[in-house]
């Protein structure tokens, strides 16, 4: 397991951008990607962003053009870059990595940050 600690989230007008950092305790080498999910009230958890060790990145289609996902050059700390936020925006941003053991892949969460989008 890797324990993963989320900052920068906050309230933004509409427009308006912010970026998420998540760093992990640890770089360990069975970390096999890592990314960015949000949940808001009354949804379920949505994937947003993820990026694997190699650099290789993957972006939900409500989101791509104004989202960017980004990583460290040490790799323990991803970023998400996001402009041009909608009230629909408005969630808890999760950071999540996929630990390897094995044959087995687990999840890590961080325990998430608030971002909200006013109209």
């Amino acid at each position: 397991q890797v324990q993963l600690v989320e900052s920068g989230g906050g309230l933004v007008q509409a427009g308006g951008s912010l970026r998420l950092s998540c760093a992990a305790s640890r770089s360990i080498s069975s970390i096999i990607a890592m990314g960015w999910y949000r949940q808001a009230p009354g949804k379920e958890r949505e994937f947003i962003a993820n990026i694997f060790r190699g650099g290789t990145t993957s972006v939900a289609d409500s989101v791509k053009g104004r989202f960017t996902i980004s990583q460290s050059n040490t790799r323990t700390t991803i970023f998400l870059q996001m402009d041009d936020l909608r009230p629909e925006d408005t969630a808890v941003y999760y950071c999540n990595a996929q630990v390897q053991s094995g044959s087995t892949i687990s999840p890590s969460w961080g325990r998430g940050a608030q971002v909200t989008v006013s109209s």
